[in-house]
C-alpha cells in the first residue's frame, strides 16, 4: 500500500519545522565556531605577526575607500542637512547635526559595510581557497590548530581595525561637512565647531565605539566561518563569498538598530 500524502496544513507545519531545525543547527555551528576561536585567543601562544598581517590586510588596505567614502558622506550630509536647517533658520546647528549623525550612526555602519565589501569578501575567498586546496587539512595533519593560525588573528584584528576605520571615517566626514557648510555655503567656522563641541559628548563617541567593536567581531566571525565551511570548487568559494558579504551586511544593520535602542 502506498502511503497517503499528508494534508496541506500538516505539510506546511512540516516545512516550517524543518526550516526551524535547520536555523537552530546553523546558529549552533556559528556559536561553536566563535566559542572555539575565543578559547584559542585566550590561550597562549599568541601569533603576533599573523595579527599584524591581518591588521594590514583588513585595515590598512581599506584606508583609501574609507577616506573617499567618509569625505563624500560628510559633504553630502552637510549639504542636505544645511538645506533642511536653513528652512527653519537653524543653520547654526549644522555642525552638531553632521557630527552626531556620523559619530552615532553613519560612521560605524558605513565604515563596517565598506570594510566588509573590500576586506571581508577577500578574507572569505582566501580561507575558502585554503580549504579547497587542502591547506587547512594540512595544518590539521601537522597537529596545528588552523583556528589559531587563521581565525584568531582575524578576530583580534577586527577588534582593532574597525574602531580605527570608524574614527577615520568620522573625522574625514566632519571635515567634509565643514568644507561644504563653511567654505561653500558660508557658515561661520566658529559656529560649526563651537556648536559641535556643545552638543556632542563622550556618550555619543562611546556609542559609535561600541558599535564599531561589535561590527568588527560580526564581520570577521561571519567571513571566517563561511570561508572555513566553503563548498566544493570555484563555485563553492564564490557562493561562500557572496553569502558572507550579504549576511555580514544584514547583521550590521540589524545589530545597529538593537544597539541604538539600548545604548543612550
Amino acid at each position: 500500500m502506498t502511503a497517503r500524502p499528508l494534508p496541506l496544513p500538516l505539510r506546511l507545519l512540516d516545512a516550517i519545522g524543518r526550516w526551524a531545525i535547520a536555523v537552530v543547527e546553523a546558529l549552533g555551528r556559528f556559536g561553536t565556531f566563535l566559542a572555539g576561536a575565543l578559547v584559542v585567543i585566550l590561550t597562549p601562544p599568541f601569533k603576533f605577526w599573523a595579527f599584524i598581517d591581518r591588521i594590514n590586510y583588513i585595515g590598512f588596505r581599506s584606508l583609501l575607500i574609507i577616506l573617499l567614502t567618509g569625505g563624500f558622506t560628510g559633504m553630502v550630509l552637510g549639504l542636505q542637512v544645511y538645506l533642511t536647517l536653513v528652512r527653519f533658520g537653524s543653520e547654526a546647528f549644522l555642525g552638531p547635526a553632521v557630527a552626531l549623525s556620523l559619530i552615532r550612526e553613519l560612521g560605524p555602519v558605513l565604515a563596517a559595510l565598506m570594510v566588509t565589501g573590500r576586506a571581508g569578501s577577500a578574507l572569505t575567498a582566501e580561507i575558502g581557497i585554503m580549504r579547497i586546496t587542502e591547506q587547512i587539512d594540512a595544518l590539521t595533519v601537522m597537529a596545528l590548530n588552523p583556528v589559531r593560525y587563521i581565525v584568531a588573528p582575524s578576530l583580534l584584528a577586527g577588534l582593532v581595525t574597525f574602531p580605527a576605520m570608524t574614527a577615520i571615517f568620522d573625522t574625514v566626514g566632519i571635515f567634509g561637512g565643514y568644507l561644504v557648510g563653511v567654505e561653500l555655503l558660508g557658515l561661520s567656522q566658529g559656529t560649526y565647531f563651537g556648536e559641535m563641541q556643545t552638543f556632542v559628548d563622550m556618550s555619543d563617541i562611546m556609542t559609535g565605539f561600541w558599535k564599531s567593536v561589535s561590527f568588527g567581531v560580526i564581520v570577521t566571525w561571519v567571513c571566517t566561518y563561511k570561508g572555513f565551511n566553503v563548498g566544493h570548487g570555484a563555485e563553492g568559494v564564490a557562493k561562500a563569498t557572496t553569502d558572507a558579504v550579504v549576511l555580514s551586511s544584514v547583521l550590521i544593520l540589524v545589530w545597529d538598530y538593537f544597539m541604538g535602542s539600548v545604548l543612550p
